[in-house]
């Protein structure tokens, strides 16, 4: 049966995340690793499917194993294959990530380049970009060309059909050249979009200003704005409106592993608001969202790797109801 909602196109990076099979180590200690599917705005688009949403992704793989597993991974939870392209040149995306004592993590990423940064704009599937109600985006596409014009030119499609612009810049300071550079190019496509989405830690880093407090997120505000949010870990998320702004309580959690957390809280935002934009008009409504969003974040958190601990409506109403 087709699905009747809105679509939700996610355009970015997959890859795969290799965790180490005992927390709290360093790479070098590791003593062997799981393989776990990731990339943001490919959990983005799968946490999207696991709620019953409609989702979409477009985005280049290798055309290796790991870039079939990854193809047939999306396709298996529901998540439209259209927009993918497999490039027989070079190899999928892979990232080492180890996970501290405190469940954070570290990156080492293997991209020289990989699959995801030669998509180019006229490999682009228009079609299936000008048919969605929200586009959804990172930052990684951004670092280096041919993927940043593909990037650029698949934003104004979007817009141009009338599309909801999200943005969650999910830094990665390893894979950019500088820290400057990363503020700047994460920056230069800010005013675009209408939903953003930043951490704690991005907004300190794109603000400079070691408070996270409500000036320095308003610091951020550009009029085409709809709704920011800052997500905030075990402490839950802060929104700000035109019109209002507060904050929503996290779901307590023994955290393992907070990969695809943020994932988890933005494919639920976005599946909840697609068909119903006036929710973010709405305090009341935009924080019974925002309620959800934190419980399916706080849920990834329980099992290890983004993916597989992606949850269902079901899971996130019965931790809802149990809170």
């Amino acid at each position: 049966m087709a699905n009747e909602k809105g679509l939700i196109v996610s355009f970015g990076e997959m890859l795969i995340d290799f965790v180490p099979t005992v927390s709290g180590v360093s790479l070098a200690e590791a003593p062997a690793f799981l393989k776990a599917p990731g990339g943001a705005p490919a959990n983005v688009a799968i946490a999207v499917a696991r709620l019953g949403g409609n989702a979409s992704f477009v985005g280049k793989l290798g055309a290796d194993e790991f870039g079939h597993m990854l193809a047939g991974i999306l396709k298996e939870n529901g998540v439209s294959g259209q927009g993918i392209l497999l490039d027989q040149g070079a190899r999928t995306a892979l990232a080492f990530v180890t996970l501290r004592a405190d469940g954070e993590r570290e990156f080492i990423f293997y991209r020289n380049p990989s699959a995801d940064m030669l998509l180019k704009p006229e490999e682009l599937n228009f079609e299936l970009i000008r048919s969605a109600k929200v586009f959804h985006y990172g930052s990684i596409s951004l670092i280096v060309e041919p993927c940043r014009s593909a990037h650029l030119k698949a934003m104004e499609v979007a817009k141009d059909a009338g599309a909801l612009l999200s943005y969650d810049p999910n830094l990665r300071l390893p894979l950019w050249p500088s820290p400057e550079e990363a503020r700047e190019q994460i920056m230069s496509i800010w005013e675009k979009a209408e939903v953003i989405k930043v951490s704690d830690v991005e907004l300190e880093f794109l603000t400079g200003n070691p408070n996270i407090d409500d000036e320095s997120a308003m610091s951020l505000w550009h009029p085409n704005l709809k709704l920011l949010l800052v997500t905030l870990g075990e402490k839950g998320c802060r929104y700000y409106t035109k019109n209002f702004r507060g904050c929503v309580e996290a779901f307590h959690v023994t955290a393992v592993d907070t990969t695809g957390a943020g994932d988890s809280f933005v494919g639920a935002l976005l599946a909840k608001i697609v068909d119903d934009q006036s929710v973010l008009d709405d305090e009341q409504r935009l924080r019974e969202v925002l309620k959800f969003a934190n419980a399916c974040g706080a849920i990834t958190t329980i099992k290890k790797g983004a993916i597989p601990a992606l949850p269902t409506e079901s899971e996130v109403l019965a931790l809802i109801k149990g809170a």
